[in-house]
Formats: structure tokens, C-alpha cells, sequence
């Protein structure tokens, strides 16, 4: 299983994080993600396509906001709360909470 490339947090870039969050399936995975260490692809597809929950969480990772890694044929994702932090202080807390 190929290994999944995450930017580093000096490559964030704020205009991509915000595009990521402008759609409401991938702010509804942020969102879920916010409540929990981790969760898998499974738990967070709301019974969408395979094929388009691969684009949104494609999305999600090059924006730098997700974190995916596989233990085994499972796919664990993260939200980087704490690389977003630490480039764009409290943006992602903000969001949050108005959601």
C-alpha cells in the first residue's frame, strides 16, 4: 500500500485550507474529526461513493488539514489540529465552532 503525502506546515497555504472547508462533505468530515483521535474512511463516508470520499479526503490532505496513514487495508485519518495551529493560529478553532 503506497504511502499518502502530507504537506509540511510551512507549505500550508490559507486560500487551499479555506477552498478544502468551502465544501460541506469535507467540513462535515473536519468537523466529526474534531471529536475524535481518529477515525476511518468507513466511519466517515456517510454512505457516499468510494470513488468521490477519495477526492474529498484527497482535498483534505493536500490542504494539510488531514492526516491519513494505513494499518493494514484501513485507511486512519486525523485532524492536524495542532501543525494548523501552529501555521494559522486559531483559524481552525474558529471554524469549529461556528459549525
Amino acid at each position: 500500500m503506497r504511502a499518502y503525502k502530507h504537506p509540511e506546515p510551512q507549505d500550508f497555504v490559507l486560500e487551499r485550507v479555506l477552498y478544502a472547508l468551502s465544501d460541506p462533505v469535507r467540513m462535515e468530515i473536519v468537523r466529526r474529526l474534531a471529536d475524535v483521535a481518529e477515525a476511518s474512511c468507513g466511519d466517515l463516508d456517510g454512505g457516499r461513493p468510494k470513488s468521490s470520499m477519495s477526492h474529498h479526503f484527497r482535498v483534505l490532505r493536500d490542504a494539510g488539514l488531514v492526516q491519513t496513514r494505513a494499518v493494514g487495508t484501513t485507511h486512519m485519518n486525523s485532524l492536524r489540529t495542532d501543525a494548523l495551529d501552529g501555521r494559522f493560529p486559531g483559524l481552525i478553532g474558529a471554524i469549529l465552532q461556528h459549525f
